[in-house]
C-alpha cells in the first residue's frame, strides 16, 4: 500500500500531475468566476466557495470512479458501423456540453455588457451552483483520466 513511497516513478508522477492539475485548474476557476458573477452580488463569495468544494469533492469521487467509467467498454449500440461504448457516450455528452456553454458565453459577451445590465434580476444562486457542479465533473474527466494514465497508486493521484 505505502511502497509507492520508495519508487522515483510514483514521485515524478505526483510532480507531473500536481503541475498538470495546476493548469488544468486555472479553466475551472474561470468558470467559477464567471458564473459565480450571475448571482446577486452579496452571495458571489458563497456560490465561489461552494463551487471550489465541490470542484475538489467531485475530483476525489471521480479519481474512485474513474476505474469503473473506463471500463465501460463493452459497446451499447452500433451507429453507421461505429460501435459505441458507456465511455464514449459519457466523454461525448461531456464535449457536448462543453461546446454548448462555451458558445454561449461567446454569445453573451458579443452580445455586450449593457445587454446583461438590461436584463432584469440576477440567476438563482441553486442554478449557479448547480451549473458549477455539472461543468467542474466535465472539467475533472480529464483531469483524472490523465491522472490514472500517469500513475499507477492511487494515493498518488
Amino acid at each position: 500500500m505505502i511502497e509507492w513511497i520508495s519508487s522515483p516513478e510514483a514521485w515524478i508522477a505526483l510532480l507531473t500531475l500536481t503541475i498538470l492539475e495546476i493548469i488544468l485548474g486555472i479553466d475551472n476557476i474561470i468558470f467559477i468566476a464567471i458564473l459565480s458573477d450571475r448571482v446577486k452580488t452579496e452571495l458571489r463569495s458563497r456560490a465561489r466557495r461552494i463551487g471550489l468544494t465541490v470542484a475538489i469533492s467531485t475530483r476525489i469521487l471521480l479519481l474512485f470512479s474513474i476505474v469503473w467509467i473506463m471500463r465501460l467498454t463493452e459497446p451499447l449500440f452500433a451507429v453507421f458501423g461505429h460501435a459505441f461504448s458507456g465511455r464514449d457516450l459519457i466523454l461525448t455528452i461531456g464535449g457536448v456540453f462543453l461546446l454548448f456553454k462555451a458558445t454561449r458565453e461567446l454569445h453573451h459577451k458579443l452580445e455586450g455588457e449593457n445587454q446583461r445590465e438590461n436584463q432584469k434580476g440576477h440567476a438563482s444562486f441553486t442554478s449557479v451552483v448547480a451549473q458549477i457542479a455539472l461543468l467542474d465533473i466535465v472539467f475533472s474527466l480529464d483531469s483524472v483520466i490523465t491522472a490514472v494514465g500517469i500513475a499507477d497508486h492511487l494515493p498518488v493521484m
